[in-house]
């Protein structure tokens, strides 16, 4: 393991008992103007929060911080949280329920599921794709969000505490990405 990836989980494992979720939810005001409320973005390039991993945005949160991910947004927000204060706001986060909203295209839906046993996607992301511990959920993001995260995977810009996005994300073609980003998207909407 890689050592900033000891690092981040040993700091997310220690302090994960002791969020405040309530605490969490007072400071998430500043969070909705960009992930929408209770967690749930309105806006297609920003990600939704709700039901993440409390562990994963912990994570993020951290590598926000520490300026091994870089956003005009979120790294200044970042710079001022405290481990407390990013596990408290993780708490919150992983305590809300996502809805999703996007509908895939018949023919992405139906393309999906094969490309996701293809490319190994449940093996991390869960059976269901909402994510396991430092792993963030995909099922009902944002599509957009999900298409721009993949690419920059693919083109090896974008952090990743492990390596194994940056290795899987090297066998997707720009069509798998747009399929995939489409199909995720569109898991668990009603």
């Amino acid at each position: 393991m890689r050592p900033i990836a000891a690092a981040v989980l040993a700091l997310c494992a220690c302090a994960a008992g002791a969020a405040d979720t309530e605490a969490g939810r007072k400071k998430a005001s500043l969070c909705e103007a960009c992930h929408g409320p209770e967690g749930n973005s309105l806006i297609a390039a920003n990600p939704s929060l709700a039901g993440q991993p409390a562990q994963f945005i912990s994570t993020a949160l951290y590598f926000f911080r520490e300026g091994n991910r870089k956003d005009p947004q979120m790294s200044p927000i970042a710079a001022t949280l405290s481990n407390a204060e990013m596990n408290d706001l993780a708490a919150y986060f992983a305590s809300l329920k996502r809805v999703p909203k996007h509908k895939a295209s018949a023919e992405n839906a139906a393309a999906g599921p094969a490309l996701t046993q293809k490319f190994m996607c449940t093996q991390c992301h869960g059976p269901e794709l909402k994510g396991t511990q430092h792993i963030p959920g995909v099922a009902g993001q944002q599509a957009d969000y999900l298409k721009a995260q993949l690419t920059l995977f693919k083109a090896q810009k974008r952090a990743d505490i492990d390596g194994n996005m940056t290795s899987a994300a090297q066998a997707l073609s720009a069509k798998d990405i747009e399929v995939l980003a489409d199909y995720l998207a569109g898991l668990g909407t009603p």
